[in-house]
């Protein structure tokens, strides 16, 4: 299915969604076309290539100290390289082990292969005698959606 741009009422971005939410969208009436294909139709409505919502949804979740933690934006925030030796990554590796209250947070994870995690297993990468190609920090919105 085709991917969909959904605006907010100010005309900024929010997400992307299938072609198949986005006539929901139309029908429940929270969003208009904004931009669509020229002569296709769906039922009454032009097929959609941009909707934009009626109201404005407020997104301080943007804002407020950059996305939440997770292992998928690790790897996007990493290149899908270990951190250790640039390898492909599978894995990701707390520089804190959990078993020592490590917790899953962006400055305390990296993405690491499998034979890199495993050499590091239940010590910091000091005490396994492993430097990490960069320090891991905080990505920004617009950092995670390039990759």
């Amino acid at each position: 299915m085709t991917a969909v741009l959904v605006l907010n009422a100010d005309l900024g971005p929010l997400h992307r969604v299938t072609l198949r939410h986005a006539v929901r969208m139309l029908l429940r009436e929270v969003a208009v076309v904004h931009e669509s294909e020229p002569d296709r139709l769906i039922g009454i409505y032009p097929m959609p290539k941009v909707v934009r919502l009626v109201s404005y949804v407020v997104t301080r979740w943007r804002f407020g100290g950059g996305p939440a933690w997770s292992r998928a934006g690790v790897h996007a925030r990493d290149g899908r390289r270990c951190g250790y030796c640039g390898k492909d990554a599978t894995t990701i590796d707390h520089i804190l082990p959990r078993s020592r209250g490590g917790r899953n947070t962006w400055k305390n994870t990296v993405a690491a292969c499998m034979a890199c995690n495993q050499r590091k297993g239940d010590r910091t990468p000091a005490e396994a005698g492993m430097v990490l190609r960069a320090q891991p920090s905080v990505p920004t919105w617009a950092a995670l959606a390039q990759r």
